[in-house]
């Protein structure tokens, strides 16, 4: 039969090299740019609608200015000459400017209000895909990254990207008309005092854009810090009972306090820059207003200029001093995204490296037949460190297989192998001759249930917990599968009975209890082949039996594969594989074993001794 090699390492790994940095190459960065307006342009009605109404808000900002110049230089004209139609002309200057003002209110709320409806969508479908990304993303990616890495980038990086249409391309759209077509206004009406009335913009870009970097950097920093008091505050809520138990409070309070110094002393530095970087931009402005004021002022008086136009000047200055202000915030939209787009792509770009492959069908159930073919495994994040080597051999429905071995001997691997969590590194495994790699993973996870030793359960009614495999399964199958796994009394005496709402990660439940239920809700999928992975570990001997017993009732109708470290829980498999690192040693029915001079006999014996002792 030929062997496949395949390798465990797959295309996931290479995340974990994506380091939380503000450096991204130039060519990254923009191609994340033009990726991130592509899925803004996804809403392309709102998108364009926004856009329109940013350009004809801007133009009625710029004409704002050149109306109350002229509302000045008719108010002059009331005290030269003409009063009587410079106070018409006043009068429908006046209506001008309110219309204009009425106007420009509804643009810029049509602006921000599609630019967030847009940011909103683009949020939305981020936001699914990359849940959906992490669904199907393999263990071994798991392995290696911190799920509060995964909260961070769902949630802060995802925010950023979300922003970038209305602080970064809608606000390019409004500075680019304001600078642009005001500079050219203003340099057609006086060249000199247009350049002087300027000569804040470079001053406050550059300083801004500065300003606005470093506090990117420091922002990135005290993202770290903030995350580093998050995992610390998550770790104490998690391990409460330990804390209390042993009166380790004292020891977290300052775990936490030392943690909040830093993020604080950061968040100083932030405000010391920010205030110092808002000092030199006021001054810079009111310097630029003041010899618009004396240039101005001068030309006026020699007549070369009327006073309407130096307001005019003045006005522009004061409507175009924040969005300046803004050329910061606009450059820091621009890196901020780079950075964040990056990192959220480079994960919704990852392939699984467990995956269908093209075109598999699903898996076809004959005899229910599972055959281990000199695999070798070794996990992703220690390649070199092999944990399975040549492990062969063949089950079959209506067999009971038993698994012991040392604590890093391999059995739990193997559980998590035969529903592919992990593909092998060597050999392979099939179910009926068909090699698992080449079938779909819902059809094989659908054939292979595994109940681990640690039971996971979900803040929800105990009906749900356990149907979760199947949210539309009949009460009475649910009812049934609670009884296999001794668990039905229990929930039968609450007052909601599987109504129950459990408290967040099963806290009300004993350790055993929760064993049970994951146990229940493995039964009720009714698999062709059962994994029991330790998952008895922490109920009684009295009630184990009981679900052995009946697992050997329908044990004909499955194969079960039982690893365990208690030995008893074995005694009524039909074969039994003895693990050592990572090798198979010895197998047999238990009797043969223990009929021989055998390691299984050895550690039962020591098993007997510790319980007698115990007794």
């Amino acid at each position: 039969m030929p062997v496949r090699a395949h390798s465990a390492e797959g295309s996931d790994s290479t995340f974990e090299l994506m380091a939380r940095t503000d450096t991204v190459s130039w060519s990254a960065g923009v191609n994340t740019i033009v990726r991130v307006t592509r899925m803004a342009m996804a809403t392309p009605w709102l998108a364009t609608f926004s856009v329109l109404a940013t350009v004809v808000a801007s133009a009625l900002m710029i004409w704002v200015p050149l109306l109350l110049g002229q509302a000045i230089d008719f108010a002059q004209q009331t005290l030269t000459g003409e009063a009587g139609a410079a106070r018409r002309g006043l009068a429908v200057t006046a209506a001008m400017v309110l219309a204009v003002s009425i106007l420009r209110g509804i643009f810029t709320t049509f602006q921000n209000y599609l630019a967030e409806a847009v940011g909103h969508h683009l949020a939305y479908r981020l936001r699914q895909r990359t849940y959906d990304k992490i669904q199907r993303l393999s263990f071994g990616f798991h392995d290696r990254i911190h799920s509060g890495e995964l909260i961070t980038l769902g949630m802060l990086d995802l925010e950023a990207v979300r922003m970038f249409f209305a602080t970064g391309l809608i606000r390019l759209v409004m500075l680019l008309i304001l600078i642009g077509f005001g500079a050219v206004m203003l340099l057609m009406t006086d060249p000199l005092l247009a350049l002087v009335a300027l000569s804040f913009v470079p001053v406050v870009g550059v300083v801004s854009s500065f300003s606005q970097l470093r506090l990117r950097r420091t922002w990135l920093e005290l993202q770290e810090r903030l995350g580093v008091l998050s995992r610390v505050m998550e770790e104490n809520l998690a391990g409460v009972r330990v804390v209390r138990a042993f009166a380790a409070q004292h020891h977290e309070m300052n775990k936490f306090r030392g943690a909040s110094v830093d993020a604080l002393g950061l968040a100083h530095e932030r405000v010391r820059l920010r205030v110092g970087a808002a000092a030199i931009m006021t001054l810079s402005f009111m310097t630029a207003m003041g010899l618009v004021l004396w240039v101005g002022g001068r030309q006026v008086l020699a007549g070369e200029m009327t006073l309407g136009t130096l307001a005019t000047f003045l006005t522009f200055m004061t409507i175009l001093q924040m969005p300046v202000r803004q050329l910061g915030m606009l450059v820091n939209a621009f890196a901020r995204t780079s950075t964040c787009g990056s990192r959220l792509f480079g994960l919704l770009d990852l392939e699984p490296a467990v995956q269908d492959p093209p075109g598999a069908p699903a898996l076809v159930l004959g005899e229910g037949r599972l055959r281990f073919d000199d695999v070798g495994f070794a996990y992703p994040s220690a390649p070199d460190q092999p944990v399975l080597s040549r492990i062969s051999f063949e089950a079959r429905r209506g067999e009971t297989i038993g698994i012991v071995g040392p604590q890093g001997s391999g059995k739990s691997t193997i559980a998590q192998l035969v529903p592919r969590f992990y593909d092998v590194t060597e050999g392979r495994i099939t179910i009926d001759g068909q090699d698992m790699r080449d079938v779909t993973l819902a059809s094989l996870r659908k054939a292979v249930t595994v109940v681990q030793q640690d039971a996971f359960v979900f803040t929800t009614t105990l009906e749900n917990n356990i149907a979760y495999g199947d949210p539309w399964a009949d009460p009475r199958r649910i009812e049934a599968a609670s009884s296999d796994a001794q668990i039905h009394g229990f929930i039968a005496s609450l007052p909601e009975g599987y109504r129950t709402v459990l408290a967040e990660r099963g806290a009300s439940l004993s350790g055993g209890q929760r064993q049970r239920l994951s146990i229940a809700r493995g039964l009720m999928l009714s698999p062709p082949i059962l994994i029991f992975d330790d998952s008895t570990a922490a109920i009684d001997a009295r009630t184990e039996e009981q679900i052995l017993a009946a697992l050997r009732q329908k044990a004909q109708d499955r194969l079960t594969i039982l690893i365990a470290h208690r030995l008893n829980t074995l005694r009524h498999a039909d074969r039994i594989f003895v693990l050592e690192r990572g090798r198979i040693v010895e197998e047999g029915s238990p009797g043969a074993l223990l009929a021989s001079d055998s390691r299984y006999r050895s550690l039962h014996e020591l098993q007997t001794r510790a319980h007698e002792g115990a007794a």
